[in-house]
């Protein structure tokens, strides 16, 4: 058996996961992805620990991860392989492209070459990469030669409160040929901040920091405290209750409309359609108060913690929820049937921005921006988790891969989560808002304690998408690997894809469209 098949959210003990050679393994991934299985993470793990200075995590063997996705059957399949020194290898991409980013890092962090990659430069600067002589000032970008070709480059530091990133465009007068995204301007360590718990005494009476998953996209703190959460709990074998699951799935929702209502706001901006940009910008307003007004922060910051949530959503306020959500639907589809019915609004959004769905599967988008170009791919329906796997979700897609797509598409969502959220209200289930370890019920102040030896996977659709949390314990329950994958990830490229021969002055809007994450892929 060369893969270790498990679903979202179970514990796999490490010894069942296949080690195959390295031609074993290449000829896996090959196979696997000609079979309609898509890569969801590919990692390594240094056999000496993860504790390492700076630049020396390339020393000794490493074993590399690949965990694989099955949509169809909702499945996941997990599978390994040693490289005992720094050698080379033939590169996946060349026969599976959306391996394209992974192997990218993979190199970056450890030294370890695809062979014949088509496009081998630094993902994020990691601090403990391979080759420290890899900065941002000799990063080796893409030129063309011609007479009338020109540069434009855009950033690190934009206007407003955009976080850094370099945008470079190859441009024929107006009219962009390439576009190349240079990122890892403030890479934070966060994988290693949590590996690092492992080692320290905080760790005993907290092993998995929720807070610092909350701050890995400060746009998305639900999306990435749920996954902590949840691999968290599967590890502590902690059930948490149906209420609590509930109000999880709740504030899922919410994180959604209010960054999807916003980005319509701003989209509305880009093209000058100011009406839209003040209703969308007031309506955002109502629903990030009402995450306030559950936990006291409009972001839903402690909100979600191992073992449940912090804070009921009591009779009263559900009333209250209601009511500001019938308010936020009544106006928001006034404006959005306002704006999608404009002329002047759809002839700046269609045929702007385009990236097919060929390309969008080649490139590995995933989320909304990859709904919006027909791939229907939705965690919350294919690898369900928490209260979706007894309240399903119906996925969404359009074809025309443009930035009306990616801007209607948030339209039909918010519509979806506000009724989701509406029946949930109706129908919210009794039980305890925190519960300990199924072992340690009847010992006095426990605390959790990781299953030794394991693997997890933890998978949720935030708003962007697929965020995936993987980790692996040591033989005492340590976390030894703590790897994390923000859709934005898997979108950047797709980005530089998506406003070749557009205008220069459309890049605004294509950018928009996308919203993706510089903190969230930097890590």
């Amino acid at each position: 058996m060369n893969r270790q098949i498990t679903i979202n959210n179970r514990v796999v003990a490490r010894k069942d996961i296949p080690c195959l050679s390295l031609s074993e393994f290449r000829a896996e991934m090959v196979k696997a992805y000609q079979q309609g299985l898509r890569v969801v993470s590919f990692f390594g793990l240094p056999t000496g620990g993860p504790c390492r200075p700076p630049g020396e995590r390339n020393t000794g063997a490493v074993l590399l991860y690949a965990v694989l996705a099955d949509d169809d059957s909702s499945t996941l399949a997990i599978t390994s392989t040693l490289f005992k020194e720094k050698q080379g290898y033939p590169s996946i991409t060349v026969d599976c492209p959306p391996f394209h980013i992974f192997e990218r890092e993979f190199y970056e962090e450890f030294g370890i070459r695809p062979e014949n990659h088509p496009w081998l430069k630094p993902v994020r600067y990691d601090f403990r990469r391979s080759d420290l002589s890899q900065t941002m000032a000799n990063y080796p970008f893409f030129t063309m030669a011609g007479e009338e070709i020109h540069e434009v480059a855009v950033g690190p530091v934009h206007a407003g409160i955009i976080e850094p990133g370099h945008f470079r465009f190859m441009c024929h007068g107006e009219r962009v040929h390439h576009l190349e995204i240079q990122l890892g301007y403030q890479h934070r360590g966060v994988e290693s901040l949590f590996e690092q718990r492992g080692t320290d005494g905080i760790a005993k009476q907290n092993p998995f920091p929720i807070h610092l998953a909350e701050s890995i996209a400060g746009d998305t703190v639900i999306g990435h405290a749920s996954a902590c959460a949840q691999a968290a709990e599967s590890l502590c074998n902690i059930e948490i209750s149906r209420r609590a699951v509930a109000i999880r799935a709740i504030a899922l929702e919410l994180e959604r409309i209010a960054v999807h209502i916003g980005d319509l706001g701003a989209i509305a901006n880009d093209i000058a359609y100011l009406t839209g940009n003040a209703i969308f910008g007031a309506t955002r307003t109502l629903v990030i108060n009402t995450s306030l007004a559950i936990c006291g922060s409009r972001f839903g910051r402690g909100l979600i913690r191992v073992g449940g949530v912090r804070f009921d959503i009591p009779g009263t306020l559900q009333a209250k929820m209601k009511e500001t959500l019938e308010k936020v639907r009544h106006d928001f589809l006034l404006m959005g049937e306002t704006m999608f019915s404009s002329p002047n609004v759809l002839a700046r959004l269609e045929k702007t921005g385009i990236i097919d769905k060929d390309k969008a599967r080649e490139t590995g988008m995933v989320g909304m921006v990859a709904r919006a170009s027909g791939i229907p791919l939705d965690i919350r329906a294919d690898h369900p988790f928490g209260i979706y796997k007894s309240v399903p979700i119906h996925k969404f897609t359009m074809d025309s891969g443009d930035v009306f797509a990616r801007t209607y598409i948030r339209y039909i969502e918010i519509r979806k989560s506000i009724d989701f959220i509406m029946e949930l209200l109706d129908n919210l289930p009794e039980g305890e808002l925190m519960q300990t370890p199924k072992e340690a019920k009847d010992t006095p102040a426990s605390s959790p304690s990781p299953c030794g030896d394991s693997f997890v996977v933890s998978l949720t659709e935030g708003w962007r998408g697929e965020i995936a949390h993987v980790i692996i314990t040591d033989a005492e329950g340590h976390i030894e690997r703590y790897k994390i994958k923000e859709p934005s990830f898997n979108n950047w490229f797709g980005l530089a894809q998506a406003v070749r021969e557009n205008g220069v002055s459309d890049f605004p809007l294509v950018n928009k469209s996308f919203n993706l994450s510089y903190c969230g892929n930097d890590l």
